[in-house]
C-alpha cells in the first residue's frame, strides 16, 4: 500500500515543484513588469516591493531582531502571546502608517530583554496583511518585506 502511494505520488510532487520552480506562466513580449510570486518575489529571485510601502523605510522579516522573528511567528500561527494588550486595535495616534479606518491595524509586543516592562519594540499588522516594526514605540517604522 505505501510503495503504490509513493510511486504514484512522488511523481506528482515532483512535477508540481518543477512548476513551481520554473513558473507555470511564461512572459509575452508585452509584460514590462517583472513577474511575482505571491511573496513578492521576482523571477530572478529579487523581491518586489509592494505597493503599501509607498516609500517608507524597508526591514526584511530576516534581519528583524529574533524576538521579533518569534512575534511575527506568534502573529501568523494566532498566538498564543505574551502579553494581554497583544491584538488589541493600534490607534495610529502619530500618523506614521498609512490612515485607515479605527481597527484596521492592530500592535504586538516584541520582547525586549532585560526590559522590566513591554519595551519600546512593537509589529503592527494591518487588514491586508501587511506589517511594520517599530524600534522606538511608534516614532518610526519600517515596513516588513518577507
Amino acid at each position: 500500500m505505501l510503495t503504490r502511494y509513493v510511486r504514484t505520488t512522488v511523481p506528482v510532487l515532483l512535477a508540481c515543484l518543477a512548476l513551481l520552480l520554473t513558473g507555470c506562466g511564461g512572459k509575452s513580449k508585452h509584460d514590462t513588469k517583472p513577474q511575482t510570486t505571491p511573496t513578492g518575489a521576482t523571477a530572478s529571485g529579487a523581491a518586489a516591493t509592494p505597493g503599501w510601502v509607498k516609500g517608507m523605510a524597508t526591514v526584511r522579516a530576516a534581519q528583524l531582531p529574533p524576538e521579533a522573528q518569534q512575534t511575527l511567528k506568534l502573529i501568523d500561527q494566532g498566538g498564543p502571546f505574551p502579553y494581554a494588550k497583544d491584538g488589541t486595535v493600534f490607534g495610529n495616534f502619530e500618523k506614521a502608517l498609512p490612515q485607515q479606518k479605527r481597527g484596521y491595524y492592530h500592535e504586538y509586543t516584541v520582547i525586549t530583554p532585560q526590559s522590566r516592562d513591554r519595551g519600546t519594540r512593537r509589529l503592527i499588522s494591518g487588514q491586508s496583511g501587511e506589517i511594520y516594526y517599530t524600534g522606538d514605540h511608534y516614532k518610526t517604522f519600517k515596513a516588513v518585506l518577507r
